[in-house]
Parts: structure tokens; C-alpha cells; sequence
């Protein structure tokens, strides 16, 4: 008995007692009271450290009713854009004692749902969520059943009280877009997700209204907006560019599009740059040992996630929904000189 009772964890008594002081000035100073002394709150820590006290972080949860955890929702962790986006958000949470729960829907909807409805359960303070769709009625319902903060990373669902961070997607396009326009190109694929989400909604607008504005025609059989999937813009390239009368010019919709319209060019034994246009729509690092250097659209994936955590903890602060729009940029580069003469 006595030797289990030596291997039991110390207490928050245990603390109170080394430091000399009363109980409830223990949990004040431990859960950061505004009302504590700096000379009080160091005797207490300093008891807590030598004792090697851990507070019960479910037992204070249950007192204050929050549990200093966000739940944050991310469409597909595989891709890089979003595993930094994470990462930078999980820095800003960890800055102010939250911790983060991570969940990746794969894409599917069904997971999507049931991901949002976890984290409910899980009762998480917040939740960050890259929806795979934002009309679709099962997802919709498990957002409307959190009666908790929620910011949208780039995306727009109808009806939900929620702060945003977004991306200016429809600039960078356009400019994508009116730079290969200038350089002679008519016959430019679009390859990007479907029209369901706010982001590719956005770059088949700017597509769109930069051919309007010089008076040309939109050629629809060149708009794939179905899919991110590296698999699905491979298929579509492939076909596309194996057609008697080819496109000049591909933007590809994001790091896995890129991919895949990369895997088809190299099977059809095309070159960026010489034999065809291409944009890419996002940046990886591993891009830049490519030849030619790809022109792409850029976002920045470390502000998207320091953003979407301050935008949550205002809220949880008190503070009302907002929207913050963050900046794309159009980068030309070597992939885009060349006008193909196929």
C-alpha cells in the first residue's frame, strides 16, 4: 500500500501544500486568472515543477466547459498546400494553450459528415473546416448542428454563420489567363475541381471574363471542372491533347492537377513551355527543379492557416464572424514563352 501510494501522481493538494498556499490559488494560477500576483502565480508553478504536477486537462474541461481543443477538417492531408496549411494554423493554436484535432475526409462526403459530427461529440471549442462540398445536405446539416465557431478555409455554405478565410482566387486566374491571351493562345484547358466549392467557382469566372473582355468566344469543352484528382486531370489532358486540333495552353487546378497533366504530357512526350503552355494553379517546392520553371498562381498556405486560427480564436473571444480575403499571385515564368505551333 505504501509503495503504491509513493507511485501515485501528485495532486493539486500536493501543490497547494509545497507552495503554502490555499487550494483555489493553485487553480488560479494554473489556469492563468488575471486576478493572481506574478510572486504568486512563480511560487505556484514552481511547486507544480518540482512535484512534476500535470494538470487534469479533462477534469478542467468539465469545470470550465471548454476544452482548449479546435477541430480543424481538411478535404485531402496528402496534398502538400493543405498539410502546411495545418501546420501553420496548429503554431498559432499551440501560441495560446489550444491543441488541435485533425481529421481528413479524403474527399468523400459521407466521411465529411461524419468527421463534423465527431468532432460535436468530441465537444472541441471550435472547428476550421476545406469542405469537400458546400451544398451538400449532409454536410450542411452536421455544420448547422455545431452550435459552435466555425471559420470555412475557401469555401462559402449558404445560411451558416461562420467566419471565413478566402483566397482571391478570381485575380490570379485572370491574370493567369490574360497573360496567355496576350501571347496568342485561344485553345486554353481549364482543368480544375467542381463548380460545388467556392475555389474553382472562382477560376471558371476569371476564365471566363477575360475572354469575354476581348470579345472571344469560350470554348465549354475545354472547362473540366469535375474533380481535383491527379488521376482525373491526367485522363482529361491525355485526351485533350491528343486531340487532331490540340489546346496551346493547360492551367492546371492545384498540386495533384498539376501532377497529373505533368504525367500526360510526359507520356505524350510533351514539353511545358515548347510544345504547350502551362500554368499551375498553386505552388510545391518541389516544383522548382523543374525545366522549364512552371508559371503558376499562388497562395500562401502559411497565412491561409495563421489566418483561419485567429479568425476562431476572436470568435472565441467573443467577437463577431468576419471575412478575410487573401491575395493570390500570378507568377510568369518559362513554362508560358513558348506558343505551341501544333
Amino acid at each position: 500500500m505504501d509503495e503504491a501510494f509513493k507511485l501515485a501522481p501528485p495532486t493539486i493538494r500536493d501543490v497547494a501544500a509545497r507552495a503554502g498556499v490555499a487550494l483555489s490559488s493553485v487553480s488560479r494560477a494554473l489556469s492563468g486568472h488575471a486576478s493572481v500576483s506574478a510572486g504568486m502565480r512563480k511560487k505556484v508553478e514552481d511547486a507544480a515543477r518540482e512535484l512534476g504536477y500535470e494538470p487534469d486537462l479533462l477534469a478542467q474541461s468539465m469545470r470550465s466547459g471548454s476544452t482548449n481543443t479546435v477541430g480543424f477538417l481538411l478535404r485531402d492531408i496528402s496534398n502538400p498546400l493543405f498539410a502546411n496549411i495545418a501546420r501553420h494554423c496548429e503554431q498559432e493554436l499551440r501560441r495560446v494553450g489550444f491543441s488541435m484535432i485533425l481529421m481528413n475526409s479524403d474527399g468523400v462526403e459521407s466521411a465529411e459528415a461524419f468527421n463534423l459530427n465527431m468532432m460535436r461529440r468530441r465537444r472541441v471549442d471550435g472547428v476550421i473546416a476545406s469542405l469537400v462540398s458546400e451544398t451538400s445536405p449532409t454536410t450542411v446539416a452536421a455544420l448547422m448542428a455545431l452550435k459552435m465557431p466555425i471559420v470555412l478555409l475557401d469555401r462559402e455554405v449558404a445560411g451558416l454563420d461562420s467566419a471565413a478565410a478566402l483566397c482571391d482566387h478570381y485575380s490570379g486566374v485572370r491574370n493567369a489567363v490574360d497573360a496567355l491571351l496576350v501571347r496568342g493562345h485561344r485553345r486554353i484547358v481549364l482543368i480544375t475541381g467542381p463548380v460545388t466549392v467556392r475555389t474553382s467557382r472562382e477560376r471558371v469566372r476569371a476564365y471566363c471574363d477575360a475572354f469575354a473582355q476581348r470579345g472571344l468566344p469560350v470554348d465549354e469543352s475545354l472547362v473540366m471542372a469535375s474533380s481535383f484528382d491527379a488521376d482525373y486531370s491526367k485522363s482529361q489532358a491525355t485526351e485533350l491533347l491528343s486531340r487532331e486540333l490540340p489546346p496551346t495552353a493547360v492551367i492546371a487546378g492545384g498540386i495533384a492537377t498539376t501532377a497529373g497533366v505533368l504525367a500526360a504530357m510526359h507520356q505524350l512526350q510533351l514539353k511545358p513551355g515548347s510544345d504547350i503552355a502551362l500554368v499551375a494553379l498553386d505552388e510545391w517546392p518541389m516544383f522548382e527543379i523543374f525545366t522549364p520553371q512552371l508559371a503558376s498562381v499562388a497562395r500562401d498556405s502559411g497565412e491561409m492557416g495563421t489566418t483561419s486560427a485567429r479568425l476562431l480564436l476572436d470568435m472565441l473571444s467573443g467577437m463577431k464572424p468576419r471575412t478575410v480575403i487573401i491575395d493570390t499571385v500570378f507568377t510568369p515564368r518559362e513554362s508560358i514563352t513558348t506558343i505551341s505551333g501544333r
